[in-house]
């Protein structure tokens, strides 16, 4: 299948597309990638849509402004592959299948014996209506009512690409977005993978928080900062981190408030410190020692990060670019590869990677 697919994380940044040929299982051909940056009344509605998620009572009925964003969502992924196909000498007749992970506002993990909630808007009937193509979509919410964690989604997509590339086991893929996950590649089919720990989301957090901007662009605050190693000891004794894998987690389960004292190239390198040392946390608790980590994701473009990681990691710390992948498009490419694997029924999520109790399909198609 030839198919399209989208990701937009929770820096609310931009629509990332690419597409893929694809059964689902292996990989034939990689198509074009790109993104088309988010219009500030998408970024509006979705951050007011992300405040009310946050105080949505369990039971309640779902905030109304839940429909006004998924349908701006959809609107905004249809407006970015009009002018991205077009621009790659393609319609939308020559799709068999589109992807649409959808712009997350809600991610709470299960906790005592308590299933999570997870929510991701974007109307995909609207969508699929409007390309004349099938969507698939919804991919979290079956490995959550199942008691899974929901999230990280991408690992088996992150096998497929390192077969892709002919690399081999064992490694790990680092994919830093508003929040940072490992896949941990130990041979055959073995997969493990949990959310580290916060990525950029509360770097960028912070930084809006301070009107410095949306992001440490190029980590030019966290450059000239120090770390306040107090305030670092204090993030990591949150309880989060003493939790066996898998796990998950919303890039709004840290506070700020301890880093309120300090000047704001200070936060930012101690919040630079706290995500390498939850990443080496993560490492250390899993016992593994891959050949290599490959970094994928925005988090990869400020040096700060990746000095900091090298620094902590015992192994080398490659950018996916090292090994000719698009780092940027990783995670479009995935929800291209999981809608396949949803269209033939082929597990998305497993025990090792969200905690379900046996590997899932998930995902859900809406025709035309």
């Amino acid at each position: 299948m030839r198919v399209l697919g989208f990701m937009t994380g929770t820096s609310l940044d931009a629509v990332d597309m690419a597409v893929l040929e694809t059964d689902g299982e292996t990989i034939s051909a990689f198509g074009p990638a790109g993104e088309r940056k988010l219009t500030d009344a998408t970024r509006d509605v979705m951050l007011a849509a992300t405040k009310e998620a946050l105080a949505w009572t369990r039971g309640a009925a779902a905030p109304a402004i839940f429909a006004e964003a998924a349908r701006a969502g959809a609107e905004e992924h249809f407006a970015a592959a009009e002018a991205f196909l077009a621009a790659n000498g393609l319609q939308w007749s020559d799709l068999d299948l589109i992807g649409m992970h959808g712009q997350t506002v809600l991610h709470e993990r299960p906790r005592d014996g308590r299933i999570g909630r997870t929510v991701q808007l974007g109307d995909a009937q609207w969508l699929a209506t409007k390309a004349g193509v099938p969507v698939a979509y919804d991919f979290r919410t079956a490995d959550v009512a199942a008691g899974g964690e929901g999230a990280p989604l991408a690992p088996i997509y992150h096998l497929a690409r390192a077969r892709a590339s002919g690399l081999q086991a064992p490694l790990a893929v680092l994919n830093i977005g508003g929040v940072a996950n490992v896949t941990f590649w130990s041979g055959g089919q073995e997969i493990a993978a949990f959310d580290t720990g916060p990525g950029n989301g509360m770097i960028d957090l912070m930084v809006q928080a301070r009107g410095a901007g949306r992001f440490d662009d190029g980590g030019k605050f966290a450059s000239v900062g120090r770390v306040d190693e107090g305030v670092l000891a204090g993030l990591l004794g949150h309880p989060y981190f003493r939790e066996p894998p898998p796990k998950s987690l919303d890039r709004y389960d840290f506070s700020l408030e301890p880093l309120d004292a300090l000047e704001l190239e200070d936060a930012a390198a101690t919040l630079v410190a706290f995500m390498a040392e939850a990443v080496k946390a993560g490492f250390d608790m899993m016992g593994e020692a891959p050949t290599e980590v490959i970094v994928t994701g925005g988090g990869r473009h400020n040096p700060e990060i990746m000095k900091a990681l090298a620094a902590r990691l015992p192994m080398p710390v490659k950018t996916a670019e090292d090994h000719g992948w698009r780092g940027d498009s990783i995670e479009a490419e995935a929800f291209a590869y999981l809608a396949a694997r949803t269209a033939r029924g082929l597990p998305i999520s497993f025990p090792k990677t969200t905690g379900v109790p046996k590997p899932m399909a998930g995902g859900k198609i809406v025709q035309p």
